[in-house]
């Protein structure tokens, strides 16, 4: 039943799903809705394409896309990435991953790709199917009606006009502004992990020859790990996870100063950088790593970044908004068709959205203790370990493939291996609890 508000509120204004956010997760579920018949309007503060980090896809990503019917335009814009490699300043090696070797060998490979051609196309995608796409309209206002009637929400053009609309849910794909879980108070820092990122984009990056070309390679340094990710246009990302503390040390320097000055502390990726040139502005980004709590109420969902985030040391970012996108169509839709059945669908919803950040985040808590890094440099294959360890990072975590017995074994095998070298252990303990302490100063450094 509506509001008798809504009768002040021309016909277009009303909606059964009005989305925050045009990434992928907005864009994914508006397409979804609106494909099943519901009206669905996505409000988006910017306008498309514009830039974002986080270029790399996983091969279960290709599954969605297919789903969507995005896959050859994707295909189009991506440089095909079919593994990675782990450089450690401890080791005397590189260790290189191919996805083929993964339990689930029908997803070997992936995409890299630019996130503003990337998000442009499933933006577009949402509007072919159907939905009401505005964009460069910034959200600021939800009004909740009571008895689970929706809600109407108030926009801000970029011009100054405002904008109302009345729906009946309310999709918060916000990203990393987190619109609901501010409003609730919900937003709270990862105890267990913190990190900042200092990013670029280069040319003239060294690469991989062939098959290798696209694939993503992880370095290691004393203060965090750095990422290389290769693009089609021969542009190359280049993106620095600290401890929070390092970035404190920038001092007067510059952001892009210290950029290049934390490269340096890193011979392998400055060998590869020898020949580069810088071709956007160095960001950053503090407090890396949220969760919102909760994934839902009576009339709301929230999903990707918008529910957590998580560092993104395996590339997963992509993966879990749309995986979320998916399941929350799925409720969404089951909601408002079949009301009687919204707690077990939400609850699905809930199990989803939850299952992929707590299974990435048990790696990511321990890539630097030196028992997880020797794990990764010397992968065995016992009890198909490596099999299980690659299906993890192509992203094979939702499916039926077997791979949670090999995972308990690995974890067995990184905790008894702590065991044995406890002092390492301890001491490695000690030095993360220090470099995950948080304080009112944990924010992104100013130019």
């Amino acid at each position: 039943m509506q509001n008798e508000e809504s009768h002040s509120l021309p016909a277009g204004k009303n909606n059964d799903v009005l989305v925050i956010g045009g990434g992928p997760a907005g864009s994914t579920i508006a397409a979804l809705l609106a494909e099943r018949g519901h009206r669905v309007t996505l409000v988006e503060k910017a306008h498309h394409p514009r830039f974002h980090i986080g270029e790399s896809l996983l091969p279960a990503n290709l599954e969605l896309l297919e789903k969507l019917g995005v896959k050859d335009e994707v295909q189009a814009i991506g440089l095909e990435k079919w593994g990675a490699e782990f450089v450690s300043p401890w080791h005397d090696h590189i260790q290189e991953f191919e996805f083929s070797d993964a339990w689930n060998d029908s997803m070997p490979f992936a995409y890299e790709v630019r996130r503003s051609e990337f998000d442009e196309i499933l933006i577009r995608n949402a509007a072919r199917k159907g939905a009401s796409v505005v964009e460069g309209c910034r959200v600021t206002a939800v009004d909740f009606l009571p008895q689970d009637g929706g809600a109407i929400i108030q926009g801000q053009h970029d011009d100054g006009r405002t904008e109302t609309w009345q729906t009946r849910f309310v999709v918060d794909a916000s990203g990393r502004n987190t619109f609901l879980g501010n409003r609730f108070k919900r937003k709270t820092r990862n105890p267990k992990h913190n990190s900042a990122a200092i990013y670029a984009h280069f040319s003239g990056v060294e690469r991989k020859c062939g098959k290798k070309a696209g694939n993503i390679t992880i370095f290691w340094f004393e203060h965090g790990w750095f990422w290389l990710i290769p693009l089609k246009d021969g542009v190359t990302s280049i993106g620095a996870t600290v401890w929070p503390h390092y970035m404190k040390t920038r001092g007067e320097r510059t952001v892009e100063q210290f950029f290049f000055d934390t490269i340096a502390l890193c011979p392998q990726l400055t060998e590869r950088l020898k020949d580069a040139t810088l071709v956007s502005e160095v960001e950053a980004t503090g407090n890396f790593s949220y969760s919102c709590g909760h994934s839902h109420g009576s009339n709301y969902v929230l999903l990707g970044d918008a529910y957590a985030f998580i560092d993104p040391i395996f590339s997963s970012g992509v993966l879990l908004a749309m995986k979320s996108a998916f399941a929350g169509a799925d409720a969404i839709n089951v909601h408002l068709t079949t009301p009687e059945k919204s707690k077990t669908a939400f609850a699905r919803f809930d199990k989803i959205v939850k299952h992929g950040p707590k299974e990435f985040s048990w790696f990511i808590y321990r890539m630097t203790n030196p028992a997880m890094r020797n794990l990764l440099m010397q992968p065995g294959n016992a009890v198909k370990l490596k099999k299980a360890l690659l299906s993890m990072l192509a992203g094979d975590i939702y499916g039926k493939t077997p791979i949670w017995s090999s995972l308990w074994a690995l974890k067995g095998v990184y905790y008894i291996t702590s065991l044995f070298n406890l002092r390492r252990t301890i001491t490695a303990w000690r030095r993360r609890k220090v470099n995950i302490m948080v304080d009112d100063g944990d924010v992104a450094p100013k130019p």
